[in-house]
């Protein structure tokens, strides 16, 4: 009874044909509303995932700084390297400068760094020395960020001149300290805002310049950072504390979990409207077939029964919706992944293609969310039919 009750009902019917335009709005509003929103997953997931890898290139997942004004001597990061030995770390010292290139100035955060270890774990560093062809550098060499290479009008080979906080004297008087560095390299992370501010030098180099031994802190690799900074807090020193990535950026991180949830919910909206063309056209074909059933009801056929077809019916119409939107996200995903059809310009996103993951979660999330949907629009109608009084419709009719 139910499976004929279905397809009896899916045929086109001449007499009624704006109940099959319903149908058809119905399947297509459930399928495109389910493809778009898995490439919309898609791209904010892409989008995430390459601002989160560009933010760790030169913002790393666990930093281990000290507690109060203090640094970390080289004693104490050997103690530490030794105890984290199953961990790359990188030790740094940092100043802020002004640089200066003919009449050009631009403010900046200089990084003293160990580039044998540094490079082992910051590929865009990596990347720009090996464009330049640099194997080796020297103490007062320095890679600096595009943003600062545009302000000042510079290129690799070139001299500039470092302005630094600190006084030396000079004669009767004091002046800030300066110092030329040749740059070695200039480096894209994709991020402005690191390219504008952020330039490295060794280690050496600001030590003499500042005077100063030691480091401000140790930049620290993870695979799992917010389980092993449970562990690497318990093994240092009362006088250092590991930080992770989320406690630093901890609120930009959530706004942009919260957009993807916004985005998720406001596209679904798009599956609950087309699942309303379900609604109406299982209950145009209630009206209108009320003395069939009415007369199935008489012939013996249970309200149950009646109630399944329905449901059965609605249900087809927005599941295999669901399937084709599947499809078709998916199939939207691989061309946008594949084929260049949409280009950003790179100097604000960092690439010129379109960034896309879909994740698994994401995916059955979607499927689960429409088939809910289209599940529960079915049911309405699907309880109306049941509910038809079989004696007095053949009264009347």
């Amino acid at each position: 009874m139910v499976k004929y009750l279905l397809f009896k009902y899916l045929r086109f019917d001449k007499e009624q044909p704006f109940i099959m335009l319903c149908k058809i709005l119905a399947f297509l509003g459930v399928c495109i509303g389910v493809g778009v929103l898995i490439v919309a997953m898609a791209l904010m997931s892409g989008f995430s995932k390459e601002f989160e890898t560009k933010l760790f290139v030169l913002n790393y997942p666990i930093t281990i700084r000290p507690m109060q004004d203090y640094t970390i001597s080289k004693k104490e990061y050997e103690e530490l390297e030794n105890t984290l030995k199953d961990y790359v770390m990188s030790p740094y010292i940092y100043t802020q400068t002004a640089a200066k290139h003919n009449q050009n100035l631009a403010g900046m955060m200089l990084f003293g760094i160990d580039f044998d270890k540094e490079l082992t774990i910051n590929n865009i560093l990596k990347k720009a020395l090996d464009e330049n062809g640099v194997k080796s550098l020297n103490t007062f060499d320095i890679v600096i960020g595009s943003g600062i290479a545009n302000e000042l009008y510079t290129y690799e080979g070139q001299k500039i001149q470092l302005i630094f906080p600190n006084e030396v004297a000079t004669g009767f008087s004091s002046s800030m300290q300066t110092k030329r560095f040749k740059v070695q390299g200039v480096f894209t992370s994709g991020l402005a805002a690191y390219d504008r501010a952020y330039a490295y030098t060794s280690v050496k180099a600001l030590e003499k310049i500042t005077q100063k031994t030691g480091y401000n802190a140790i930049h620290l690799i993870s695979q799992n950072p917010q389980e092993d900074i449970i562990s690497i807090n318990q093994k240092i020193m009362p006088k250092f504390k590991a930080i992770g990535w989320w406690e630093q950026n901890g609120g930009l991180f959530t706004a942009l979990e919260l957009e993807k949830k916004s985005l998720f919910l406001v596209l679904m909206l798009i599956i609950v409207i087309a699942s309303l063309n379900i609604i109406s056209s299982l209950l145009m074909i209630v009206m209108n077939r009320r003395s069939e059933i009415a007369l199935l009801l008489a012939m013996g056929a249970s309200k149950k029964e009646i109630s399944k077809a329905f449901f059965a019916l609605g249900s087809f119409i927005g599941l295999v919706g669901v399937v084709f939107g599947a499809v078709l996200g998916l199939l939207g995903v691989w061309v946008l992944g594949e084929f260049d059809i949409i280009s950003l310009p790179a100097d604000v996103y960092g690439r010129s293609t379109l960034p896309l993951e879909l994740k698994v979660f994401d995916f059955i999330k979607i499927i689960l969310g429409a088939s809910l949907i289209v599940l529960l629009s079915s049911y309405y109608p699907a309880r109306k039919a049941s509910k038809v009084n079989a004696l007095e419709v053949l009264r009347n009719e």
